[in-house]
């Protein structure tokens, strides 16, 4: 037989699998979660050390402010690029796209003036390729799924060594390429896409080798490296395994360690103002002083203005311009391999192998000790646990330049002991709850939620409180006692108060307790309930019908039971009364003692649902018959009490309207010792509203003391 106090802990450890193929699965939600948590560790500690040999010519609103509106005609372009040059860059890197020929060039102007020789009017894009071809230039290009397919050689030669990568690397199935006359005098040929797929969050990847089918391009930091190396060849080092991934590539005497797509981590460091130098100092009359910041140094030109639509997020969560994550990108390359330690992040396919361990090892570990020893004990080995998790990874990322991702870990922890408190809390709990539901059958649930919240109910006392009290009485059990067995008479009243019973619950009653064949409950206590005398009317209105249909279902064999309910509504007290090792919560006072002698007083009214009057008075909307006045012992004064032929619908029809019309006519004449006439009249009208006001007609010739005036 299956041990029940082992199957928490085998949902847990299934908890634990489940959670382990969730992250195997890895969708968006914890990409996003692994990402920030990234994040977070390069804002804690940025890329720290010197300057490297990069500068950024930035063409920013001074710029633009000076020399209009972008795009600026080619021939300037070429002199910023004839005077970089002049200056002594290393190589020239654009972060600007040039696909289309120059709209501003005299030479296209001059074609729509009539009688103008355009061929003897300078081209600016001849200009600016002829500045190309004296200078290392890299021209960029940009993904785009809806252009033409990238066509051409790369500028730069590829040698691989291992595995050919190409089929990880990110695919260039369209390119924005610059015009051939451009690409053809340009030295050098780069990507300008910081993504292969457009994440519209933080740039943390960038790809620095693309696919066209079987060609390689470099990225625009690759390859203005490469030329300021004076390098013809970039070496791709694939894997040795045959899987067709990428490990790193080789510019002259720079290794770049990869991703196996051929992505490298951004490591940001916080951008620094004299990376940058303004486009329009570059063309202004003072250029020549910018020496000491350009000579030697690989400029890469790009634009900081926002109409230009070139700013992005970084991991440091800066908003930056594209061509500075090119600079960082070289900016780490020089560090990282100049003896600057901490420049590169690594993420080896084993780090993911370490997560998934250390998730397994702390889910098994708090499953069985929230199990064993308690959730205090799990929440303090938990804590350690997360605290391991969380600075193990810290240290790998500090130290090594590893990116371990503590999110999962420590989430799926969090969630294995939640899940593990909850189990444990249901071990525990079980007894208490069948305790629960047993005493359920016998108090409203809104009492239990009363006294669950609130456990200074738990004392002696009460309060004086308006409420709606119902006995109810099993007609004729004396006579069925003797025709049944015990072991009969017992689940024959199972049976009609376990049904009975959940009308009044339904209806927000509280029952008290159970009498031999009778039911006692009330309303609008512990919890206040609104309109609590119709609610007890309609209860004994549902309790008929239910006793109907189980004497129709023939619940009882060939007995048919029948019930006598008497309601009555009134001030009493409520609370919990007995001892103080041992009370119940119960009601005293004068509606107790009136509804139990209206039941009572209910067979000589001949009818099987009957109310004292200040119970009638209140549900004026129920169908109420007065049924005269009863003298009840211990009562001094006569009662007036009421019977409840029906609920709403039938108070409304027609035939009841008549019969109580008809009624208050007998109840008058009755008054006055006479009335034959008018009662043949009502019991006429009663056969068409409802056969059981028979018997209650029947019996009003020899109650005519209690319709007599007092």
């Amino acid at each position: 037989m299956f041990n029940r106090r082992l199957l928490p802990t085998l949902l847990g450890l299934l908890l634990v699998l489940a959670l382990i193929g969730l992250r195997i699965a890895d969708p968006y939600p914890l990409q996003v979660a692994r990402d920030t948590a990234f994040d977070t560790f390069q804002r804690i500690k940025p890329r720290t050390g010197p300057e490297g040999p990069v500068r950024v010519v930035d063409i920013d609103e001074a710029s633009l402010s000076k020399f209009g509106q972008w795009p600026w005609p080619r021939d300037r372009i070429a002199l910023l690029t004839d005077r970089l040059t002049a200056l002594g860059a290393a190589a020239i890197g654009f972060d600007v796209l040039f696909p289309e020929p120059d709209r501003m060039s005299p030479a296209k102007i001059a074609v729509l003036v009539p009688g103008v020789d355009a061929s003897k009017l300078p081209d600016n894009d001849a200009t600016f390729a002829a500045s190309l071809a004296k200078s290392h230039v890299v021209l960029g290009f940009s993904q785009s799924v809806q252009a033409a397919p990238m066509s051409g050689v790369a500028k730069s030669g590829f040698a691989v060594s291992g595995s050919d990568p190409t089929p990880s690397l990110p695919a260039l199935t369209g390119a924005a390429a610059p015009l051939p006359i451009l690409r053809d005098a340009a030295a050098g040929l780069g990507s300008l896409s910081l993504e292969s797929v457009e994440s519209g969050t933080a740039v943390r990847r960038l790809p620095l080798l693309w696919a066209a089918g079987k060609q390689l391009y470099p990225t625009l930091s690759v390859e203005s490296l490469r030329l300021a190396m004076g390098q013809d060849t970039i070496v791709v080092f694939g894997d040795t395994s045959g899987a067709h991934t990428m490990e790193s590539i080789r510019i002259g005497p720079y290794t770049v360690p990869t991703t196996a797509q051929g992505d490298l981590w951004i490591y940001y460091r916080t951008p620094s103002p004299k990376l940058y130098v303004s486009a329009g100092d570059v063309l202004g009359d003072d250029w020549q002083s910018l020496a000491p910041r350009i000579q030697g140094e690989i400029v890469l030109i790009g634009t900081s203005a926002s109409g230009l639509l070139d700013l992005h997020q970084t991991a440091l969560g800066d908003i930056v311009p594209g061509v500075s994550i090119h600079a960082q990108a070289l900016d780490q390359i020089f560090l990282g391999n100049n003896g600057v330690p901490g420049q590169f992040l690594s993420r080896a396919d084993w780090v993911q192998g370490l997560e998934l361990f250390a998730f397994l090892v702390a889910g098994v570990i708090l499953v069985l000790v929230v199990l064993r020893l308690g959730p205090i004990a799990g929440l303090f080995v938990g804590g350690g646990l997360v605290a391991a998790i969380a600075g193990g990874a810290w240290m790998l990322f500090s130290s090594y330049g590893i990116l371990v991702d503590p999110s999962f870990p420590v989430a799926g922890a969090t969630l294995v002991y939640g899940a593990m408190v909850y189990f444990q809390f249901s071990i525990s709990d079980r007894g208490r709850r069948e305790v629960r539901r047993a005493f359920g059958y016998y108090v409203a649930p809104e009492l239990l939620a009363e006294i669950e919240k609130n456990s200074g109910k738990m004392e002696l006392g009460g309060e004086l409180k308006e409420l709606t009290v119902m006995f109810s009485d099993m007609r004729g059990f004396t006579t069925f006692t003797e025709k049944h067995t015990p072991h009969e008479t017992v689940a024959t009243l199972n049976t009609l108060f376990g049904a009975l019973g959940k009308q009044i619950m339904d209806r927000f009653g509280t029952i008290d307790k159970f009498i031999g064949d009778a039911i006692m409950a009330f309303w609008n206590a512990p919890v206040d309930v609104p309109a609590h005398a119709r609610k007890a009317a309609l209860s004994a209105i549902a309790m008929r019908e239910t006793l109907e249909q189980l004497n129709a279902d023939r619940a009882f064999g060939d007995y048919t039971l029948a019930i006598g309910v008497g309601l009555a509504t009134g001030v009493a007290l409520v609370g919990n009364m007995g001892l103080e090792t041992r009370f119940d919560y119960s009601i005293i006072g004068d509606p107790v003692n009136v509804a139990s002698r209206v039941e009572s007083e209910s067979k000589a009214v001949g009818f099987d649902i009957v109310a004292a009057e200040p119970t009638a008075l209140v549900t004026p909307e129920l169908a109420w018959l007065e049924a005269g006045s009863v003298h009840l012992k211990g009562k001094e004064h006569r009662l007036k009490v009421y019977i409840l032929v029906g609920g709403d619908e039938l108070a409304k029809s027609l035939g009841f309207v008549e019969l109580a019309a008809a009624h208050k006519v007998l109840l008058e004449a009755l008054r006055h010792h006479s009335g034959t006439d008018e009662l043949a009249h009502c019991t006429a009208l009663a056969a068409q509203v409802s056969p059981r006001l028979a018997h209650f007609y029947e019996l009003i010739p020899g109650r005519a003391k209690d319709f007599a005036s007092h």
